[in-house]
């Protein structure tokens, strides 16, 4: 019997209570909240509450943290009453376990080697998240990297993101088949800032490259 695949979707840097709604409407899996100062994207937590108030039942908060406080992390948690986080930083296992949650580990894919030594690093994340390696940046660059470079036994936990878009993202999930695509450049009208009419392109090409596999499969 043939599995339906279905690629969830994660729309992440969300700024502004309207974009919360767009991308629930638009019908995201989950929605995501930077607490990284640095990034144009960063929310306070007085904001982040806020937000997370427009997010819809059934639909996931995702809180991404680079190397944060442990009491802050919690804190964070408690207030927006997140679902999921997400580590951008060289935390270890034990620091992400330690929170009870469930986690997503995000690595940066620089090289084959690379890769392979950061995931036996995390073998019980509950998900990986996979971007592009830019020296610095730990992570929402916009770049894509080498999809050839993912090991075939993570996809039902990968997170696929770096670059992605409304033009691309098909092409990405009919080659990968990732668990999720995770978004946030691709879906704004400037950094920060989303685009409706950019959310549900994205979330419609996902749909349809899940139809295309699905009925080859068949």
């Amino acid at each position: 019997m043939t599995m339906y695949h279905r690629t969830r979707i994660k729309m992440c840097g969300m700024t502004r209570p309207e974009d919360m709604q767009y991308a629930c409407a638009a019908g995201a899996d989950a929605v995501g909240m930077v607490f990284y100062p640095p990034s144009p994207r960063a929310v306070s937590l007085d904001i982040a509450e806020q937000l997370a108030q427009q997010v819809s039942l059934l639909v996931d908060k995702v809180l991404l943290f680079v190397n944060a406080d442990p009491g802050y992390i919690r804190e964070a948690v408690q207030a927006t009453r997140a679902d999921v986080i997400q580590f951008h930083g060289d935390e270890t296992e034990s620091f992400c376990e330690q929170f009870g949650q469930r986690y997503i580990k995000a690595l940066r894919v620089k090289d084959a080697a690379q890769l392979q030594s950061q995931l036996t690093m995390h073998p019980n994340a509950d998900a990986i998240m996979l971007d592009a390696f830019v020296e610095g940046v730990p992570g929402g660059t916009g770049q894509s990297f080498d999809w050839a470079l993912i090991p075939e036994e993570i996809k039902s936990r990968l997170f696929l993101a770096g670059g992605l878009n409304t033009a691309n993202v098909k092409d990405a999930v009919c080659r990968i088949k990732p668990y999720a695509v995770d978004v946030s450049g691709g879906i704004e009208m400037s950094k920060g800032v989303k685009d409706a009419a950019k959310m549900r392109s994205f979330a419609e090409q996902v749909r349809q490259a899940d139809l295309s596999f699905n009925e080859i499969s068949s």
